[in-house]
């Protein structure tokens, strides 16, 4: 398992070998922005891979093809990831995304 952080919330938890980000964040009730619940066809859960980039699975087709069909062109740069299809190899990996918040306690 690997530690993602998310900022600006500073909030961290684990993502296992074959789960994205946000299936991960969901198991584990961190509140994470979506409409489609891992469809990507919302595009709310979009995030910025701002460290760690290294130790993140690339994009595939589908990935791709949804955020250039339906994100707005100034969303998209190449560190631009849909935390529903988001993997993470190892520890290290920073996300930037506004509206995640930790369980409740």
């Amino acid at each position: 398992m690997a530690i993602v952080r998310v900022e600006p919330s500073g909030v961290e938890f684990d993502v296992g070998p074959k789960e994205s980000v946000a299936e991960a964040a969901w198991r584990q009730d961190v509140v994470w922005p979506t409409k489609c619940f891992g469809q990507a066809e919302c595009m709310v859960c979009f995030v910025k891979v701002v460290d760690g980039e290294l130790q993140t699975v690339p994009p595939e087709d589908d990935e791709l093809f949804e955020m250039r069909t339906r994100m707005p062109r100034r969303l998209r740069t190449p560190l631009t990831r849909l935390a529903c299809r988001l993997r993470v190899t190892g520890a290290g990996v920073v996300l930037e995304k506004r509206g995640v918040q930790a369980p409740p306690a």
